[in-house]
């Protein structure tokens, strides 16, 4: 074998090992970034549900213009799925409770690459902020 042909051995090893690790790198990134838009799109489905009950008249089973005595299971029936895990912060006052913050832990990892995927979102009866902590 000539010494042009183990070149070219080379360099097209070399070339596919780079490609490799591109597709590798950019199937972590995929992943991460549809972890993230999945939990974003639940924490917003549990914003509606907890402005549904936050306008509910107390006859019926809401808040009467309170997030007061919302829960988690009032908003969705499971709070870990194969996303990632929900938590719900209540106001500190139940019985004028303005807003109710949830969280979402994500199951990829997160921006600093260590930690898993963090997103918070308050709700208040007219609007959401939602916050990626990670």
């Amino acid at each position: 074998m000539g010494s042009q042909q183990l070149l070219l051995l080379i360099v097209g090893v070399v070339i596919l090992g780079i490609a490799v690790a591109v597709g590798v790198f950019m199937f972590i990134n995929q992943s991460a970034a549809t972890n993230r838009d999945a939990i974003s799109n639940e924490l917003v489905q549990f914003a509606a549900q907890a402005q549904k009950f936050y306008r509910k008249p107390s006859t019926i089973g809401g808040g009467n213009n309170s997030f007061g005595g919302l829960t988690l299971a009032r908003i969705t029936s499971e709070p870990i799925n194969a996303n990632g895990e929900y938590s719900l912060t209540p106001d500190p006052a139940p019985q004028t409770a303005a807003s109710v913050t949830i969280t979402g832990t994500g199951r990829e990892t997160g921006n600093d690459g260590s930690t898993p995927l963090l997103m918070t979102m308050t709700v208040w009866p007219d609007s959401i902020l939602i916050v990626a902590t990670n």
